[in-house]
């Protein structure tokens, strides 16, 4: 049955490869299970509902990619864009987290009806084949600078902005282990090393006082959702501070999803002739789904994750990897104690790891037109240093842009990017 519905021959993969894929990519995306309600908790919502409008909206988003787009993509609530609805609309802007909740609803709703009218499709077909290769990259670079932070590898130095961490810290040391590990096992072609390396450092991590084993029961009941589910505040959805929020929700969404759909796909060699990929339509219809229906649980926008690609390195190429992932979301739901004892010093190794695989599209950029490998390189070095795949993208398509049409090229620009490029500048002015 699963060979019939997800094609798996035809995909060259089995069932033992889509399951790993699938926990592998789980494991490296779990830590949004502490980390969404402690951000959310601290607007005023419960902590204890977020964890469950989390998981459930997970579930959702995730099934959807699974069983109707059939791709190996996770989603969740999205970090960055948590933190946006939290640090900023909440406690920077002074709104109620109720009104919040009502500009994720909105924006759910209109990605519903963007992706009906295939508009998303269009603007994700449009990116050039070039820039594609580079999103991959630069996700790359991002997802692995995002372990080596985890990690304390990396850490904040106010002269230089980043500096390295101190190698004698546990949590360092669990990470360099992991990282040689899981090397190791991937040099030898071992199935499952990724999974084996995050196992063997949450075990490594016990006696070293990194990983904090659960105390009392290990199952548990989900938390109610009550107390934030439908807490819609639609007082001031026609006034400007609702548009400036909706937008900035939009945008980040919109170009976040675009680029690791795009980014993950392309380093799985998943995308056609033309650089488009199959059943992108089903795709972004399951963020948008998920946003929605997030929002009515009580939580923030839905996205698909980066650390999808951690799966994708592990042979995942179908649905059923994101089926999977959808399946741990339900164990986790009542074996929380569990999952979240999995340090963050477990799973760095492997966004370190993914990070370098990521990059092998590059090699396809034909570095000699500059109106080519400028745009590409913008766009690899601005994703990880404005911590945003949107804003690196922005920086990648305007130069395209530019550099084309300035260059007497621009009939090799299509309309759609010309209009891109323009809603990018509209961006900039909003700021």
């Amino acid at each position: 049955m699963l060979e019939k519905f997800f094609s798996l021959s035809e995909n060259k993969t089995t069932v033992k490869t889509e399951i790993i894929a699938g926990i592998t990519t789980f494991m490296t995306m779990a830590y949004i299970l502490a980390v969404n309600p402690d951000i959310l908790s601290q607007t005023g919502m419960d902590k204890h509902a977020v964890f469950s409008a989390t998981v459930i909206s997970s579930i959702i988003a995730t099934l959807v990619m699974a069983l109707w787009a059939k791709l190996p993509f996770a989603l969740a609530p999205g970090m960055g864009l948590n933190a946006f609805f939290a640090f900023t609309v909440v406690l920077g802007m002074g709104h109620t987290w109720q009104f919040a909740l009502t500009a994720v609803f909105i924006e759910g709703i209109i990605f519903l009806l963007l992706t009906t009218f295939n508009i998303r499709e269009l603007i994700v077909n449009s990116i050039p084949m070039n820039m594609k290769h580079a999103i991959s990259a630069g996700i790359g670079l991002f997802i692995a600078f995002i372990g080596l932070h985890n990690s304390g590898l990396i850490v904040n130095n106010p002269a230089t902005l980043i500096g390295l961490g101190k190698t004698s810290n546990p949590a360092v040391i669990i990470t360099l282990f992991g990282l040689i590990l899981t090397g190791v096992l991937m040099a030898l072609k071992v199935k499952g090393a990724l999974l084996i390396g995050i196992f063997a450092a949450t075990i490594l991590g016990i006696p070293m006082g990194v990983t904090h084993l659960p105390e009392g029961n290990l199952i548990s009941t989900p938390p109610s959702i009550a107390p934030i589910a439908f807490q819609f505040d639609f007082s001031e959805i026609f006034s400007m501070k609702m548009l400036v929020v909706l937008f900035t929700f939009l945008f980040v969404d919109m170009f976040d999803t675009v680029g690791t759909l795009v980014g993950v796909a392309s380093k799985a060699n998943m995308l056609d002739k033309e650089g488009k990929l199959p059943r992108v339509k089903q795709a972004l219809f399951a963020d948008a789904i998920g946003t929605t229906i997030g929002a009515a649980l009580g939580t923030s926008t839905v996205t698909t994750y980066i650390e999808s690609a951690s799966g994708v390195v592990e042979g995942g190429r179908t649905g059923l990897t994101s089926l999977t992932v959808a399946g741990m979301f339900l164990l986790a739901l009542f074996l929380s104690p569990l999952f979240l004892m999995v340090p963050a010093a477990a799973t760095a190794p492997i966004l370190i790891l993914i990070g370098s695989f990521m990059l092998s599209p590059i090699t396809k950029v034909d570095f000699s037109d500059t109106t080519e490998s400028i745009p590409v390189f913008l766009t690899v070095i601005m994703i990880p240093l404005t911590y945003s795949i949107a804003e690196g993208i922005v920086f990648g398509m305007l130069s395209f842009v530019i550099l084309k049409l300035l260059s007497g090229r621009y009939k090799e620009v299509s309309i759609v990017s010309y209009i891109i490029a323009l809603f990018f500048i509209l961006k900039f002015f909003m700021e």
